[in-house]
């Protein structure tokens, strides 16, 4: 893609991070779209509205949206309004599987393309010293469901079935598969799309090695 930053229509550090591993250059400009869910949306519809919502909001030319919930037995899980609820909706998980449903957005031009994970989550099953304890640390506070896999909230997992990085907030997956959708697609730094390694034509390598090869 080019080297000119995306813009993360997002405050959340999590994405930041995992954008910024694979060395895509980012901009940081968070959207303020009330996330509200309507009554007649699925948590599916919902993630879709606000991620493209967030996306749309936000200028650049390259914009990425994204939003994440948590849903087990068909309620949704945001994040928690104070310590109470974060430990309510973490009794409401543990020893359970419950799905965290992430869609990403990018807007390019007048375009939007968009695509939606759902990964299953099977938690622990835990005391309330254990859960409360957990509260205590302050990690649960900013994040749906009230946990963070990537953090002290890995204690709390049993096993996940899909992708990872989506529980995180950003199924890069989706997000490369976006981009070169747009005709922005990702290549490692220093290489040409699609050639790793530099990118050197394969046909120049062969010719260039058994001229070596006279050579000796």
């Amino acid at each position: 893609m080019s080297r000119e930053p995306l813009t993360l229509a997002s405050s959340s550090p999590r994405r930041r991070q995992l954008l910024e591993m694979l060395g895509i250059p980012v901009r940081v400009l968070p959207s303020n779209i009330p996330e509200l869910r309507r009554a007649v949306e699925t948590p599916v519809d919902y993630v879709e509205r606000l991620a493209r919502e967030k996306a749309l909001s936000v200028r650049g030319r390259l914009v990425l949206g994204a939003d994440t919930t948590v849903v087990v037995r068909d309620e949704v899980l945001e994040k928690p309004v104070d310590p109470a609820d974060a430990l309510r909706m973490l009794r409401k998980l543990q020893g359970r599987t419950h799905q965290v449903v992430t869609s990403v957005a990018l807007v390019k031009g007048e375009r939007v393309y968009q695509a939606t994970d759902v990964t299953n989550v099977v938690f622990r099953r835990m005391a309330d010293p254990f859960l409360q304890a957990y509260v205590a640390t302050g990690e649960p506070m900013d994040k749906a469901g009230a946990y963070g896999i990537q953090g002290f909230g890995a204690a709390l997992v049993e096993r996940i079935e899909g992708d990872f990085f989506s529980v995180m907030g950003l199924p890069l997956r989706l997000v490369l598969g976006l981009l070169e959708e747009a005709g922005e697609g990702f290549a490692f730094e220093g290489t040409a799309a699609g050639q790793p390694g530099g990118g050197a034509d394969p046909a120049e390598v062969g010719a260039r090695d058994k001229e070596e090869i006279r050579a000796l």
